[in-house]
């Protein structure tokens, strides 16, 4: 025979019950907690990335300003040291030079330019020579557009064979070949003075 449950039993029952339900919402409570506590972190951890990533860029940002006024004053001197040695190293090679001259620009409609870093003139050539602080193939590439464009910006030098050389302090060697085949001259530096890479046989593209 079952043995009868009474009021006692029944309220025990009911104060158990309500004591687990009391402790899974103080757990449940206590898991929101943590979770928005983790939230807030990952928040605020994310925030210092996102400071940190921008700070960074800012950084690259300058830097590249810098590099890039540096890597115009650095032009700018190698220009200094390959002008004079334009009219030693173009007379070796059967052209005389008259004149030497620094950033020759001209304009076309429509927004076309061009700049000629070092312009050398005698009485029937012209040479355009491109001056880098390191010269890279597309600097060459770049360099042979410049004198197919050449006689349409300038044409007041159409009666004058034209040639092309380029120049830099660092000229890899897979570059300075490049230009070669192209039929650049290529003028480099060895030690402290100043040759052209080209041998003695290189005969000139003229444009």
């Amino acid at each position: 025979m079952s043995q009868a449950v009474t009021f006692d039993d029944v309220w025990k029952m009911f104060q158990e019950n309500a004591q687990q339900l009391q402790e899974t919402r103080w757990q449940f409570q206590e898991m929101v907690r943590e979770s928005r506590e983790r939230g807030a972190e990952l928040d605020r951890r994310m925030q210092e990335t996102d400071r940190k990533i921008q700070e960074v860029a800012r950084q690259m940002k300058e830097t590249d300003r810098k590099l890039d006024r540096l890597g115009g004053r650095l032009g700018e001197f190698v220009e200094g040291l390959v002008a004079p040695a334009c009219k030693t190293l173009f007379a070796q090679r059967g052209i005389p030079v008259h004149k030497v001259s620094r950033r020759v620009e001209a304009d076309l409609p429509e927004g076309r330019h061009m700049e000629i870093d070092l312009f050398v003139v005698n009485t029937d050539s012209v040479a355009l020579v491109e001056v880098k602080s390191k010269l890279t193939v597309d600097d060459v590439r770049e360099h042979v557009r410049r004198m197919d464009d050449f006689k349409e910006f300038f044409p007041e030098y159409a009666d004058k064979r034209a040639v092309g050389a380029v120049s830099a302090m660092v000229i890899d060697e897979h570059v300075a070949r490049f230009a070669i085949k192209q039929g650049l001259f290529v003028i480099e530096q060895a030690g402290d003075t100043l040759r052209m890479a080209n041998d003695d046989d290189f005969i000139p593209k003229c444009w």
